[in-house]
């Protein structure tokens, strides 16, 4: 954003000794006219597992969005038109990172704190908990359980009043890691767009290798059955065995099912002339849909996470784009999946969510989808891994 006409708070920089607090940022604050409705709301949390947790509501025109600055700066849910895009997980507090032990019960105590619409993973390492080169990993990575410095409000005080609010991510180990991720959350009054930039820097003085996945989850309204996945994609195979048996329903949602195991699916996606990726679930009667879009340049492959079982288990779709898929790092490296960023280096990646809520841009984003898939996607029954 250009620093002319733009207005900025910080909410959070430790280094500056600055902490907002408990806080209400609205228009006028902003210099914005008071009809422009675009405010800010912090919450620190308090109680149970929620305590010391920050929640920060950020209204942008008929968008609210809800992020945890406490955990890597992720999206719990977002509304428009008063439709909801998020999941409703068992795990109902936004768990503080104190809380979590990520090597529980064998590594995947990660899912204590997992009920948000946008969750980074990585940037070390991300997928599967298990050993690689002698070292265990646990499931996707430390980041999401880091909290956020620097967090600062930025609004453009002209039209279409652009806002952004910013955060700085850090995972640094000694003699290992050293990377610093800024983020970025940006939207406008005009769009039903929300655009994430976050680049990651390599701080070191050596190349290390890193790994990404935006865990991004849907699930009521937009998923039900009969929902759809639409996704341009060259290939799709499906994560494991069982995976295997639902590959060809793979794009199509069942009701709630009982006892229904996860099912995993690899996509290697087709981009756009922009460089992008695109994957759209839309509801039944496609009246409503999430759209989700990514760059292919740092983004190169597609998870999909079918996990449709009851309500009360946690009935949702993951849109996942990332650097590789959802196995273990020690089976990517073999696939090209586990790229290298160079000592003080920055890799920038992007990831756009679509919040749908009419026929009409429902089916403007499946044409555009359909427009990219000139042939029909190859479908691999083989996982590409054995496990």
């Amino acid at each position: 954003m250009s620093s002319a006409n733009l207005y900025s708070k910080v909410l959070l920089n430790s280094s500056d000794g600055i902490d907002a607090g408990n806080c209400v940022v609205s228009a006028l604050d902003m210099g914005l006219p008071e009809d422009v409705k675009v405010e800010l709301r912090q919450c620190v949390l308090t109680g149970g597992k929620e305590q010391g947790s920050r929640l920060i509501t950020l209204t942008v025109g008929d968008k609210v969005l809800r992020i945890v600055p406490t955990r890597a700066m992720a999206i719990l849910d977002a509304t428009r038109n008063g439709i909801r895009f998020g999941w409703d997980s068992p795990v109902k507090e936004v768990v503080h990172p104190s809380f979590i032990d990520q090597g529980a019960s064998g590594g995947i105590g990660w899912l204590d704190g997992f009920n948000e619409m946008l969750v980074r993973c990585g940037y070390q390492w991300a997928g599967h908990p298990g050993e690689d080169n002698g070292e265990f990993l646990t499931l996707h990575g430390r980041i999401q359980n880091t909290p956020a410095d620097k967090v600062v409000l930025e609004v453009e005080q002209i039209p279409p009043y652009r806002v952004a609010l910013r955060g700085c991510v850090d995972e640094k180990r000694f003699k290992s890691t050293n990377f610093t991720v800024n983020t970025a959350i940006t939207l406008s009054l005009d769009e039903p767009y929300i655009y994430i930039e976050d680049t990651l820097t390599n701080k070191a003085s050596y190349d290390n290798s890193y790994q990404a996945i935006y865990h991004n989850n849907f699930g009521a309204p937009i998923l039900e059955e009969g929902a759809k996945l639409h996704v341009a994609a060259n290939e799709i195979s499906p994560f494991n065995t069982y995976a295997a048996i639902g590959l060809n329903d793979w794009d199509t949602m069942p009701a709630p099912t009982e006892n229904f195991d996860e099912m995993v699916f690899n996509v290697k996606p087709i981009s756009d002339k922009h460089g992008f990726g695109y994957a759209l679930m839309a509801n039944r009667n496609e009246s409503a849909a999430i759209e989700v879009g990514f760059n292919t340049d740092t983004l190169p492959v597609l998870t999909i996470w079918k996990n449709v079982d009851t309500v009360e288990q946690g009935y949702v779709v993951g849109i996942e784009p990332g650097t590789s898929f959802a196995y273990n790092r020690k089976h990517q490296w073999e696939l090209g999946l586990v790229p290298t960023i160079k000592a003080k280096q920055s890799k920038t990646f992007r990831v756009r969510f679509g919040l749908l809520t009419s026929n009409k841009e429902v089916l403007q984003s499946k044409a555009s989808i359909q427009t990219l898939q000139t042939e029909p996607a190859t479908m691999t029954a083989e996982p590409i891994v054995k496990l």
